[in-house]
C-alpha cells in the first residue's frame, strides 16, 4: 500500500478500504449475480435498446457466449440533441422481456432524480453515466434506492473524485456501488478516451468495492476492445462492460465501439486463458492464508 494514499482515500470512510482497519471486499448481488467475488462477470449489450427484436438477439447471443448481465440503455444523455435519446418506458419493458427470455440480469442507465423509482422496477442494477457522476441530487436520490448502483467515473475525473460520488450514495444509505473505470480524457486523439489501466488496482487496494472496466467506451474503436479486455482481466478487474450489437454499422449509438456477435464469442474465448491464471493465484492465496493460520 502507497502510504499517502491513507490519507488521500481513506477519509470516504463508507467506500474505503483503508483506515485504522481494513475492511473486507463487498460482494453484490444483483439479479441473481454476485459481483466482486469469486467469479469473473461480464456485462454485454447494445449501447442503446432500439426494437424488441434488436434486443432480444442480442440477450440471447451474449448468453449463450457467457454473459451474465444484459446491458442496454433505454434513456440516452447523447451529445447532441439530433441523435438516437432512446425508448425510455418503452425500452425498459424491452428489457424486462430479454431478462424473462434469457435469465440475464439487468443493467441500465438512469439520469434523473426523479425517475430513480420506475428506472428500479425493471433495472438489477442502475447505472450512473460519466455525464452523471457529479449530479448530486441523482446519487443523493439512489441512497434509499434498493438496486446496486454501477457509477462510472467520469472523463475528467480523478479517483479521489470518483469515491467522493461512491461516498454520497453511501451516506444516503445505499452501500451496494460498483466503481467503472470507462476511460478518461487525455491529449491522446487515436482513441475516443484513455483507458486509466492503473486505477483497477488502486482502487481494489484504497476500497472495497468492486471494480469493472468498460473497454468500450475507452477506446472507442471496436479493434481494441478485445485487447483491452484481456489487460482489464489481467490486472484484476472485477469484470467488464461490453457493447455488443447484432450489426454495429446499422446502430442508432455507438456503432464504432460495438462487437458482432462472432467478436464478442472470440473475446469471451480469449479470455479464458487469464481468467484460469487468476483462478490458479486465487487458489494459492487462499491455501497460504490456511497455511498461516495453522502456523
Amino acid at each position: 500500500m502507497n502510504s499517502q494514499w491513507n490519507g488521500q482515500f481513506s477519509r470516504y470512510d463508507r467506500v474505503a478500504r483503508t483506515g485504522e482497519g481494513e475492511r473486507q471486499r463487498t460482494v453484490i448481488q444483483a439479479g441473481g449475480v454476485e459481483i466482486g467475488g469469486d467469479q469473473f462477470i461480464v456485462m454485454a449489450g447494445p449501447c442503446a435498446v432500439e426494437s424488441e427484436r434488436q434486443l432480444l438477439e442480442t440477450a440471447e447471443a451474449v448468453a449463450a457466449a457467457g454473459a451474465r448481465i444484459l446491458r442496454g440503455g433505454a434513456y440516452k444523455p447523447r451529445s447532441s440533441p439530433y441523435t438516437f435519446q432512446g425508448l425510455a418506458v418503452e425500452g425498459l419493458k424491452i428489457l424486462e422481456k430479454a431478462r424473462a427470455a434469457t435469465g440475464l440480469a439487468i443493467v441500465t442507465e438512469v439520469m434523473a432524480p426523479e425517475d430513480v423509482a420506475l428506472v428500479s422496477e425493471y433495472a438489477d442494477i442502475m447505472q450512473v453515466g460519466m455525464r452523471s457522476m457529479e449530479n448530486y441530487s441523482l446519487l443523493e436520490a439512489l441512497g434509499p434506492c434498493r438496486r446496486p448502483v454501477l457509477l462510472k467515473r467520469s472523463a475528467g475525473a480523478r479517483l479521489e473524485d470518483l469515491l467522493q460520488s461512491a461516498q454520497i450514495i453511501a451516506e444516503n444509505g445505499n452501500p451496494n456501488i460498483i466503481l467503472c473505470e470507462r476511460g478518461i480524457r487525455t491529449f491522446e486523439t487515436a482513441t475516443r478516451y484513455s483507458l486509466d489501466i492503473a486505477a483497477v488496482p488502486i482502487l481494489k487496494a484504497v476500497s472495497h468495492l468492486p471494480v469493472i472496466v468498460d473497454p468500450s467506451h475507452a477506446s472507442g474503436v471496436r479493434s481494441l476492445v478485445p485487447a483491452l479486455a484481456r489487460a482489464a482481466t489481467a490486472i484484476g478487474a472485477d469484470g467488464l462492460l461490453i457493447e455488443v450489437h447484432p450489426h454495429p454499422d446499422e446502430a442508432l449509438s455507438d456503432g464504432m465501439q460495438s462487437l458482432t456477435f462472432d467478436q464478442f464469442r472470440g473475446l469471451m474465448r480469449d479470455l479464458q486463458p487469464y481468467l484460469a491464471i487468476r483462478e490458479s493465484r486465487r487458489v494459492v492465496e487462499a491455501e497460504l492464508l490456511v497455511a498461516q493460520g495453522e502456523h
